[in-house]
């Protein structure tokens, strides 16, 4: 060994309480270990539902099956995951006046970012006691959900979150994969849903198929996230949501009793509310600036815009001008998907004046999109 060099530590049980309180003190909430094996469940989970169809067009871990349940895959030679979760419960902010959109709780603040920021806390420790390690969080490398199990932080509720145990499942999830030979944990938590199936009774749409499989094709996260026309038979049911859904978490019962309320951040105030006219008013800039944070496919506007012009349908009053104004500029916007569902809005308002000389010919309807949207039936508030 060179003078300059140093031996790596033992990276034993002591070691890792020292990553451990590392993590704690960067702001993650829970963490543990998970072995570098395959994840030969989550594997075969992937392809059974992938083939069934329940992933509908969602890629992300569905993309390549083989490459997101391998940790080597990500980190060659890595032998352990240190694993770390985030609270992200908090007590939600006042319904500002005027027709808002509901955001999910887990992006009313940037808890991705805060939890990268400790993650990288615990890897730039470990490459500095010699070790490869590389922080992923909310990425389609690792199925982050399953190594969490592995290293004991929780076990798969009904609705397919990780309750992470006496706490619940507010929390955003990730790790580090890394060449340390780290202890992992003995055993994963056993089931504690028991008998309980609240969160399949209350699923808006009946998403929840069996106990922890979803369809993603009914699920209002993905819906609300995927882009295209939204099914007219999900648009009344969307209600206010405009980001996300949190029902199945909301009546869970060890989220509710134990849900771990993560600390305000002043720099970075929640935002749990979206004012859908100033939303809508906003240019492409304005709209990436304020709502960027969250996943729009392809980074376009057009699909927050979408789902605020179906909130507005839902939660809007036809009588109010600055309403009015709003769907009558967008029944005429030259984006196809914007005409059909503010012409969706217009008409649950009872604004159809505002679409009576809709121009559907061929040249301004290729695709028959707002004549099939004029000839279904009008759902009224």
């Amino acid at each position: 060994m060179r003078p300059t060099e140093q031996a790596q530590p033992v990276a034993d049980d002591a070691y890792l309480e020292r990553l451990d309180a590392l993590a704690r003190s960067a702001g993650i909430t829970r963490s543990g270990v998970a072995p570098a094996s395959v994840l030969t469940r989550a594997r075969d989970e992937l392809f059974r539902r992938r083939a069934a169809g329940l992933a509908d067009e969602m890629q992300f871990t569905y993309r390549n099956p083989v490459r997101s349940t391998d940790p080597t895959a990500a980190v060659p030679g890595a032998q352990a995951v240190f694993v770390g979760a985030l609270a992200y419960g908090a007590d939600e902010p006042q319904h500002p006046v005027g027709p808002s959109g509901r955001v999910a709780r887990y992006a009313w603040s940037d808890h991705y970012g805060r939890l990268r920021e400790g993650l990288w806390t615990v890897a730039k420790q470990l490459r500095a006691d010699g070790f490869k390690a590389v922080p992923f969080a909310d990425d389609n490398s690792i199925v982050d959900r399953e190594v969490a199990y592995l290293a004991g932080l929780g076990w798969f509720g009904k609705n397919a979150n990780l309750l992470v145990s006496g706490a619940g499942s507010w929390f955003v999830l990730g790790c580090v994969v890394t060449s340390a030979p780290l202890p992992v944990a003995a055993t994963p938590v056993a089931d504690g849903c028991g008998a309980c199936h609240r969160c399949i009774d209350n699923c808006p749409t009946s998403a929840i198929v069996a106990p922890g499989v979803i369809d993603a094709g009914r699920c209002l996260s993905w819906v609300l996230q995927k882009p295209g026309v939204i099914p007219v038979r999900f648009r009344e049911t969307i209600g206010s949501r405009i980001y996300g859904c949190d029902d199945c978490q909301d009546v869970c019962p060890p989220t509710v009793r134990f849900g771990v309320r993560s600390a305000p951040v002043e720099a970075d105030p929640p935002v749990a509310w979206v004012a859908v006219l100033d939303l809508l008013d906003a240019d492409d800039a304005g709209v990436i600036a304020a709502w960027g944070r969250w996943y729009l496919a392809g980074r376009d506007p057009r699909w927050a815009r979408r789902n605020a012009l179906v909130v507005l349908g839902n939660v809007g009053d036809g009588s109010q001008p600055r309403i009015a104004q709003m769907l009558a500029r967008y029944v005429k916007d030259p984006d196809l998907i914007l005409r059909v569902h503010a012409i969706w809005a217009a008409r649950r308002l009872g604004l159809h004046r505002l679409v009576v000389d809709a121009d559907v010919g061929p040249a301004n309807d290729p695709d028959g999109l707002i004549a099939a949207e004029l000839a279904g039936a009008v759902v009224t508030r």
